[in-house]
């Protein structure tokens, strides 16, 4: 959360293009924060985006010509995102991904760390701690809710530092009502 990953996705995508490369993006249909045909970062840099449902959608849009395939908020793919992945990287097609390695917990949030383990090349962005400015590698949530997926920006999430994270503190506020 707020470290840069879709605005690194976005540049590497408009790089890609640039370069006249085939390239196709894709979000989850469930992302509709900022835009439906966007992907759109934090700090409103944007790029044509196809909003798709699940995995087996992402699978069948991607076009035979395509070459990169940039994929962001992969945290919010089902399971079977690593196998469409794989089986799109063994076509010969070059994924690039971005999405969040923990949940609020502090836990690891699949698919990204089984992805990480068979990706060619990971780039781990860090964001700046709401409460001290170290480097932050979590995710705090800060309003109640018990789910696991929860969209949200900074009205609901801080970035955190280790030892400014505290994965109780988002199971409190729903006793706090």
């Amino acid at each position: 959360m707020f470290s840069g990953k879709s605005e690194e996705l976005i540049r590497r995508m408009v790089r890609v293009k640039i370069a006249r490369i085939p390239v196709q993006i894709f979000k989850p249909g469930i992302d509709d924060r900022y835009s439906t045909t966007e992907l759109v970062s934090h700090s409103s840099l944007k790029v044509e985006a196809m909003a798709i449902a699940d995995s087996d959608q992402l699978l069948h849009e991607v076009e035979d010509k395509t070459e990169v395939i940039g994929i962001d908020e992969v945290q919010f793919f089902d399971a079977d995102i690593i196998g469409v992945v794989e089986q799109l990287a063994l076509a010969g097609k070059q994924i690039i991904v971005a999405g969040l390695d923990l949940d609020y917990l502090g836990r690891p949030f699949e698919p990204l760390p089984t992805m990480a383990t068979r990706a060619e090349y990971v780039t781990k962005m860090l964001a700046v701690c709401h409460r001290c400015g170290g480097p932050a590698n979590f995710t705090q949530r800060i309003v109640e809710s018990t789910e696991l997926v929860m969209l949200g920006a900074t009205d609901a999430y801080e970035a955190r530092c280790r030892l400014c994270f505290d994965p109780d503190e988002a199971q409190q506020l729903s006793f706090e009502q």
